[in-house]
């Protein structure tokens, strides 16, 4: 056999093609969408218009191509039908065409499409060769009516939805209100006005040209300002141009056999495209369902973040000032209390100390979070500074007949650290050295510093509950809490260890936590650089 090569061919394959992924893309990206359902209904019809089309010029025998036209007209009521609906619905994406005004639509597009079928609308072949002439009958008025005015309402609708239109939306249009413009001109000119009045059916195999303005002027909107999900309208674009490439190849066969395994192929890219579309689609749809979720937890939490902020703001000086209250009696400032009334007081005053110290540490938490936090660097003595904490929480540890020890208290050996001093005096010694005392139900608690060439090491070790590796895993995490921790400690908020870690960090140093295990005790090592880095 030889080569087939036909431009009309060509141009037929490109526009099915091209027609389709566009078609596909554009629904499976939104296939919620009036507007997309509309688009891929409109492709159909584009689709087997353009193929009965072909068929026709095609067709050998009178018989055969009376029968061919009957069904490109049928085809091509259904393609004008398909864009007034789709100019209706453009750009909406719920449904705005009145029910009753569709199914009258669609009744008549039924009566119509179907009379395409009978002499009523062509009659007969009068002549075959070497130009098809053909007769018509009385309803290809009607058809041509129907049509023009499908085509008419379709554009205005486009140009009166262009002109409402503003800024960015009109320009979006603009591609596309041209290539619709271009493509029914050629169509009702060349296929249909040509053939049917003037019989001149020379230019009807070029059918599939004349899709190519639209189909180019929406693929541009569609990829230029991103109509639809980008990612998806590429991935169409890129399944256009490999059935394409597979269509060219069904041109250059020079055998039957080997034209029905590209025939097959380019089934299987097309099929294959739509396949992967809708599975990206999916994708797509949950990456961004992901992604919107995500964006609201944060809004929540940014949210939820505000209100401990101001809360706790508001607790801590309702803390305060009762504070102060509880001092002014305890030191006698009031006047001399009844016994039993100083010591009540006396419990208190401690007690609202650590409640004010738990409403800071929410605040101090979220203020990190917010990079709210600033640190005065200076230099300071570490050592002078832990032995200062020990022999202040010395009596706590007492109390509970704990051991606290700190040999380098009595060293006279400089630990000389350019940090912060009031930050990592509260919010690291201090707190990993009062996690020990309450989290040790008996035995000891070591505390260490030692110094290497670059660095100091801030050590606390205890023989208290000890630490699971489940445990491990949420220490330094806001909120986090091992398991029984807070059976043992209930007052605590689970921020102390996040700030500590904060805290190092912002010193450039690390922080971390070691145990054997359940009920074999902790030891807790902060490092920190002697130096901070020049900013």
């Amino acid at each position: 056999m030889e080569s087939i090569l036909n431009l009309d061919l060509l141009w037929v394959g490109i526009a099915v093609a091209g027609a389709g992924t566009l078609g596909c893309s554009i629904y499976f990206s939104e296939p919620k969408s009036a507007t997309a359902r509309a688009y891929l209904f409109f492709t159909i019809a584009s689709i087997c218009w353009s193929v009965a089309n072909f068929a026709s010029i095609r067709a050998g025998t009178g018989f055969s191509i009376i029968w061919f036209i009957r069904i490109v007209l049928f085809f091509a009521i259904w393609h004008a039908f398909s864009f007034l609906l789709l100019a209706y619905q453009f750009p909406s994406r719920k449904a705005v065409m009145p029910h009753l005004l569709f199914i009258i639509l669609l009744v008549w597009t039924s009566g119509i499409s179907l009379l395409t079928l009978t002499p009523f609308i062509y009659q007969s072949i009068t002549q075959v060769l070497p130009t098809v002439e053909t007769k018509t009958g009385p309803g290809i008025a009607l058809f041509g009516i129907t049509v023009i005015i499908y085509v008419s309402i379709g554009l205005w609708k486009l140009v009166r939805t262009f002109f409402k239109s503003m800024g960015l939306d009109r320009k979006r249009m603009e591609p596309v209100l041209a290539g619709v413009i271009l493509t029914f001109v050629f169509l009702i000119t060349f296929d249909f006005i040509f053939p049917a009045f003037l019989n001149i059916p020379t230019l009807v195999s070029l059918g599939g040209l004349f899709l190519l303005p639209f189909i180019v002027g929406t693929a541009y909107s569609i990829l230029h300002y991103r109509l639809f999900n980008i990612q998806v309208a590429v991935f169409g674009l890129l399944t256009f141009f490999l059935a394409t490439a597979t269509f060219f190849d069904i041109l250059f066969s020079n055998n039957l056999l080997l034209i029905l395994y590209r025939v097959g192929e380019l089934a299987l890219v097309l099929l294959s495209g739509v396949w992967l579309l809708r599975t990206m689609v999916r994708e797509v749809e949950q990456r961004e369902k992901i992604e919107k979720l995500a964006e609201e937890l944060e809004q929540t939490n940014e949210r939820q973040e505000g209100l401990i902020h101001f809360i706790s703001h508001e607790v801590k000086g309702f803390l305060a000032r009762y504070m102060g209250a509880f001092s002014g009696f305890v030191d006698g400032d009031y006047g001399v209390l009844p016994e039993p009334a100083k010591q009540l007081v006396t419990q208190l005053l401690p007690q609202s100390r650590k409640d004010s110290r738990m409403v800071m540490d929410l605040l101090q938490a979220s203020n990190l979070k917010k990079g709210l936090v600033s640190f005065q660097m200076a230099p300071f003595d570490c050592r002078v500074v832990v032995s200062e904490i020990v022999e202040k929480l010395k009596p706590s540890a007492e109390a509970k007949g704990l051991a606290l020890h700190f040999p380098s208290a009595e060293s006279t050996e400089s630990f000389m650290l350019v940090g912060d001093k009031e930050k990592l005096e509260d919010h690291v010694f201090q707190n990993l050295i009062e996690n020990s005392i309450n989290y040790t139900p008996s035995g000891s608690i070591a505390v260490s510093l030692t110094k290497t060439v670059d660095k100091i090491i801030f050590s606390v070790t205890d023989t208290g509950i000890g630490i699971t590796s489940e445990d491990k895993a949420r220490l330094f995490t806001e909120g986090g809490q091992g398991k029984e921790s807070s059976k043992i400690n209930v007052h605590s908020t689970g921020y102390g260890l996040y700030i500590a870690k904060s805290t190092v960090e912002a010193h450039h140093g690390t922080i971390r936590a070691e145990s054997e295990g359940a009920g074999k005790g902790s030891s807790f090592i902060a490092e920190i650089p002697l130096m901070q880095p020049a900013v």
